[in-house]
This record gives structure tokens, sequence and C-alpha cells, in this order.
């Protein structure tokens, strides 16, 4: 029996350090990520991207992204946490999950998704 639980651990160690390890952000010359102190004013803040979609930051740890009309409307729900590397990480109700940082370059606030997608933002409030 211990034979075969020892193969199986060793199958299942490369995962775990995929997990563990923190994505490379695609960042560009100016890009500021978020600190401490921005990261902690995400409660109750929301953005809205130039396709009209729109992040809403419970102040209770609660997600969700509102796609557009032209986008076929309708709201992903999930909750939010901030990971150790100042990424923003939601877990969506559906069983999706996905980590953004949001950078500053200039004025402009961006989202950079762990695949190095941009996604600037046209207001927040």
């Amino acid at each position: 029996m211990k034979f075969l639980l020892l193969p199986a651990l060793f199958l299942s160690l490369p995962a775990v350090a995929q997990e563990a390890s923190a994505p490379t952000w695609a960042l560009r010359a100016g890009d500021t990520p978020y600190d401490a102190e921005t990261l902690a004013s995400l409660p109750g803040q929301s953005f809205v991207f130039y396709d009209d979609g729109e992040a809403i930051f419970g102040s209770d740890g609660a997600y969700s992204y509102t796609y557009s009309p032209a986008n076929g409307g309708g709201t992903a729900w999930g909750s939010y946490h901030i990971a150790t590397d100042g990424s923003v990480c939601v877990s969506f109700v559906s069983g999706a999950t996905r980590c953004d940082l949001y950078v500053k370059n200039r004025d402009r606030t961006i989202l950079i998704t762990e695949d190095g997608q941009r996604f600037p933002v046209r207001q927040s409030g």
C-alpha cells in the first residue's frame, strides 16, 4: 500500500508547485503596481472599463462584474482577496478563478491579466 501512495504523491507535485508559483506579470515601462494602501482602498470601489463592463469590489469581500449590454449583459458574482504579490484574485460562484494585477501608468489605472492582456479603466469611483 505504501508503494502505491508514493507515486501518487510524486504525480501531484508538479501541480502543487505550479499553484504555489506566482505569475510573471507583463509590466511595461511606467507601470506601477498598486501599493498596499491603494489595495486597502478597493472595498467599495468600482471600475468601469472602455467596453462599459463594470467591476465592483464590496466592503465584505464580495465581487461582481457586470457585462455591458453590447457584450450580452449579465453579472458574474464572486469574492475577492489580495494575494501576497499584490494581485487581486477572484473566485466566482461558477467555480472559475482568476488573478489580475492593477497598475497605474501615468494617470490611468490598468488591469493586467495573468496572460498579459491589458484593460484600461475608463472611470473609477
